[in-house]
């Protein structure tokens, strides 16, 4: 799980933005705390109404948290498209780099090659930049485009030295696929089909996002419930990895259905015993 930490002032979600450092530092730690594996730290936002934000900013906002949390870089993601915030984030040993224009950089390769971090590799239909509103993929071409694009972007990393197994894929959603609902729930829906497409593990990122609100006509304050709803479904479905703005209520959410599996299970084979 990762748990989202936005150090911006402009994030979609407001209750998730911490711009002062002793700030960031308790969220964070909190974040381990309820639930987070890994805490996924954004300096830029990247919705279609952000404003940019130079690799210099970036590296000031995340360098007091990164001092901070010196002992547990394993279990930090720097969420950045800026080569210049990426080498600073590998120099300082974090666990995790997640790129949401997928690292199509080849001059980063041999950074990335040296280093033992793990990737997150994002597929946008913008290929370049933050999410916009002209980047429309239909439902009916989505998953081959994404499969398209990871085959590509795979293969070039393989072939510069990165490991398969440091690979972990995000399809994408809302903005990023599409500003129409129905090619993000198309992309949900077939999570399965992706995975065993692509032989890898997928990170699935649907909190409060855009085609959930459009789904159920809420505004993005309000989109907890279905934020829930969907990364459970994505869970059940697939995905490795869930990137949330919520990690402890998801975390309390997974116990309870995993307890009520295991019931479940137990009470199948004592009805078996019951009829042998």
């Amino acid at each position: 799980m990762f748990g989202i930490l936005n150090l911006t002032e402009d994030s979609f979600f407001d209750e998730s933005r911490r711009l002062d450092p002793a700030g960031a530092v308790t969220a964070a730690i909190e974040m381990l705390r309820v639930g987070s594996d890994v805490v996924d730290v954004g300096p830029a936002a990247s919705h279609p109404d952000a404003r940019p934000v130079s690799p210099a900013d970036e590296i000031r906002r995340i360098a007091p948290l990164l001092d901070a949390l010196s002992d547990q870089m394993h279990r930090v993601s720097i969420d950045s498209f800026q080569p210049e915030t990426q080498r600073y984030a590998l120099k300082r040993g974090v666990g995790y780099l997640n790129d949401i224009q997928g690292f199509p950089d080849p001059a980063l390769y041999p950074d990335i090659a040296e280093a033992d971090c793990r990737l997150v590799v994002m597929h946008s239909a913008q290929r370049d930049g933050i999410a916009t509103r002209t980047g429309h993929l239909r439902p009916e071409d989505a998953l081959d485009e994404i499969v398209r694009f990871f085959e590509a972007r795979v293969s070039a990393l393989r072939r510069s030295g990165v490991a398969a197994d440091r690979l972990i894929l995000d399809p994408g959603m809302g903005f990023f696929l599409s500003p129409a609902p129905e090619t993000s729930l198309h992309v949900l829906s077939n999570l399965q089909k992706l995975k065993s497409a692509l032989g890898l593990p997928l990170l699935v990122s649907v909190s409060r996002k855009s085609f959930l609100g459009a789904t159920v006509g809420l505004p993005v304050k309000d989109l907890g419930p279905a934020s829930l709803a969907a990364e459970l479904h994505a869970i059940g479905n697939g995905a490795d990895y869930v990137r949330t703005h919520a990690p402890g209520d998801l975390r309390s959410a997974i116990t309870f259905s995993e307890t009520l599996a295991k019931f479940r299970s137990r009470d199948a084979r004592d009805r078996g015993l019951d009829h042998a």
